[in-house]
Order: C-alpha cells, then sequence, then structure tokens
C-alpha cells in the first residue's frame, strides 16, 4: 500500500504542476494560484513521503523533489512579492517570471516519475 501512496503523490505532484504552468507563459487569467498552492502542497508531501529509502534511486527520487519544492517555493515568493510587497499585482513579466519557476519544477517532476516508472519495470518478485 505505501508504494501506491508513493505513487500517487509523484503523479500528482506531476499533474498539479503541469495543470499550472500550462497555458500563455504570462496571461495571469490562465494560472490560478490555487493551482500553485496545491502543487506546492502536494509536492511538499511527495518529498516527505521520499525520505527514509536509504538506495541510490531512493536519493535520487529525494533529490528530485527537493528541487522542485525549491522551484516551486521560489514562484510563490515571486507571486507574493508581486501582489503583496511591490503592490504591482502580476504584470506579465511577474507571471512569466512564476510560470518559468514552476515549469523548471515540472522537469524535476518528470524526473521523478521517469525514476518511477523504470524502478516499477525493472522491480522483480523474489
Amino acid at each position: 500500500m505505501e508504494k501506491v501512496v508513493f505513487g500517487f503523490f509523484v503523479l500528482l505532484a506531476a499533474t498539479l504542476n503541469f495543470g499550472f504552468v500550462i497555458g500563455n507563459l504570462s496571461d495571469t487569467a490562465e494560472h490560478s494560484v490555487y493551482e500553485l498552492f496545491a502543487a506546492v502542497t502536494i509536492s511538499l508531501i511527495a518529498t516527505v513521503l521520499k525520505f527514509g529509502d536509504r538506495t541510490q534511486l531512493g536519493a535520487v527520487h529525494l533529490a528530485t523533489s527537493l528541487v522542485a519544492d525549491l522551484q516551486l517555493v521560489a514562484a510563490v515568493i515571486v507571486w507574493v512579492f508581486a501582489t503583496q510587497i511591490v503592490g504591482t499585482g502580476l504584470t506579465p513579466s511577474s507571471m512569466a517570471s512564476v510560470v518559468s519557476l514552476a515549469a523548471g519544477a515540472l522537469l524535476a517532476n518528470l524526473v521523478s516519475v521517469t525514476l518511477l516508472v523504470i524502478e516499477t519495470v525493472t522491480f522483480h518478485r523474489g
């Protein structure tokens, strides 16, 4: 059951991230703050689930997850900075920065999903 939960959160993190990134890079109407929040939350949960695996593949899984977390948190910081601190709101330039950072996280999530598929395909019951 733990492998199902692990796989669920890895795939959910990737799909939420993809859902946020898809769309016009600078169009603020196409990128929801709620979807970004969900992507960050699920990515952090996926990271916690990756702790404890002492294998080399587990270390790479954790590294990809930490990269995705870092990128998504940076995207949130840019969003908050633009809307709350500077007060200019989400300009096309700041939105492009947010989406670009989230796209970097998506790449890390795709690496993690690829590793998960490779691990599943090469698994042998002993």
